[in-house]
């Protein structure tokens, strides 16, 4: 059965919407309705990027392309400087962009991607946020991908934070669709507009990432902004500090603060965390089995990506990825505390960077902050600190030193503070 036969089975005589856009409620029909894009030229196995966002015509048309049998890399307006980029990396033979369809030329022949047109599977390509090197490009086997929403769960009216680009966003899509729930597209992502939205159309999942829950807590909207409606709050793709997480579950007794764990190499596994309030999780799912080598954790999962386009395969000889991800382990449970590339060493002395901006957040009046390690003659390397203070709010460097000093060892303390914006992605990433 066709991915478009099974939803329409699904939404059959559903009275409810499936999408609000530009505030009108629309039902599935309505979306599927929307076959404005010429796809006649698009053949079993071609490759198209699909620029769009969720809205009626891209959903539509990703819907289509997946029942052609094509590969889908969906893209958004906000990476355009990079599109070139990645035309070349997926080696893109169709792009579709506000409706139109231009067919490239190019001399690739990828064998990952010649192994899933032998399959005659339609696949997904996603790209990584590339704060370490060039994005690479992650091919995935829609079939297998799609598997894990075979399973029926329940779905709530959630907003779609995470972008069409972004393997959470297209997640929360196909979650969506196969569970007769409700997807709400923002007009933008400031706090202010995200907040408006959840309280006129009744949002009751709010999937974000710490970076956004930060600027949302330091801007002072919350509590009083947050509606009654919005029940869970989930968190991901990046680490969250415990303070920060501390002060929104005070905040806000009554919604659940749910943290989530996945990558595009991997997808989406399922969490249980220890508590709403707490870091530590378990990591499963359906074939999904972790373990942890060296305190770095390691995952194999069913679901897993066919390989990387335009890098090495990251997989040993067993299936095992390392996510790179160092952690803390308490019985079953795991707490993210870093990555291996964020560990900084002074003199022989190792520490993460996280633990330095753990400290420098419960200093008053900084919205974000992010340490680094930078080469120094003498002891290795050094910490710099980047600090972004709330609106209005002026840091004194000397002061929130001496604040530091309080709960670091003098090997942790930075020795350049900079009062600076803080470079966040297109996906809410300090990058």
């Amino acid at each position: 059965m066709s991915l478009l036969n099974k939803l329409n089975t699904i939404w059959h005589e559903i009275d409810a919407p499936f999408l609000i856009y530009q505030g009108r409620e629309l039902f599935f029909a309505d979306v599927l309705s929307n076959d404005s894009v010429d796809l006649a030229a698009i053949h079993v196995g071609d490759v198209v990027a699909l620029i769009g966002d969720f809205d009626p015509k891209s959903i539509s048309t990703l819907l289509r392309l997946i029942d052609l049998g094509a590969i889908v890399v969906p893209l958004t307006a906000d990476t355009k400087h990079d599109h070139e980029y990645f035309f070349e990396s997926a080696e893109v033979d169709v792009v579709i962009c506000d409706g139109s369809v231009r067919r490239l030329k190019h001399s690739g022949k990828n064998g990952l991607i010649k192994k899933l047109r032998d399959r005659s599977h339609a696949g997904l390509i996603l790209f990584s946020t590339g704060t370490t090197g060039r994005p690479k490009a992650i091919l995935h086997d829609l079939s297998d991908f799609l598997l894990r929403f075979e399973t029926p769960r329940p779905a709530l009216r959630t907003l779609t934070f995470l972008l069409f680009d972004h393997i959470g966003g297209i997640n929360t899509l196909m979650h969506t669709l196969f569970n007769r729930g409700c997807i709400i597209t923002p007009d933008s992502r400031s706090v202010d507009s995200i907040l408006s939205m959840c309280e006129k159309f009744c949002v009751e999942v709010l999937p974000t990432t710490p970076t956004f829950l930060r600027m949302m807590l330091m801007s002072g909207m919350i509590p009083d902004r947050i509606p009654r409606c919005l029940r869970v709050i989930t968190y991901g793709t990046e680490r969250m500090d415990q303070p920060t997480l501390d002060a929104l579950c005070d905040l806000l007794p009554d919604v659940d603060f749910r943290q989530t764990f996945g990558m595009s190499e991997l997808g989406i596994l399922r969490i249980k965390s220890e508590s709403r309030n707490s870091l530590f999780m378990k990591i499963g799912g359906e074939g999904v089995v972790t373990r942890v080598i060296n305190n770095v954790l390691e995952i194999k999962s069913a679901s897993a990506m066919l390989g990387y386009l335009n890098a090495d395969s990251p997989f040993d000889q067993d299936g095992w990825y390392c996510t790179k991800d160092i952690v803390d382990q308490k019985g079953d449970f795991i707490k993210v505390v870093g990555r291996n590339n964020d560990v900084i060493n002074v003199g022989g002395l190792k520490f993460m960077a996280s633990e330095v901006e753990r400290v420098a957040l419960c200093y008053p009046g900084i919205e974000l902050v992010k340490a680094e390690g930078k080469s120094n003659p003498i002891t290795g390397q050094h910490v710099v600190l980047q600090v972004q203070p709330c609106l209005g709010c002026v840091i004194d460097p000397v002061l929130l030193m001496s604040f530091m000093r309080e709960s670091l060892q003098e090997h942790m303390m930075p020795k350049r503070v900079l009062i600076d914006a803080v470079r966040v992605g297109h996906r809410f990433k300090k990058v």
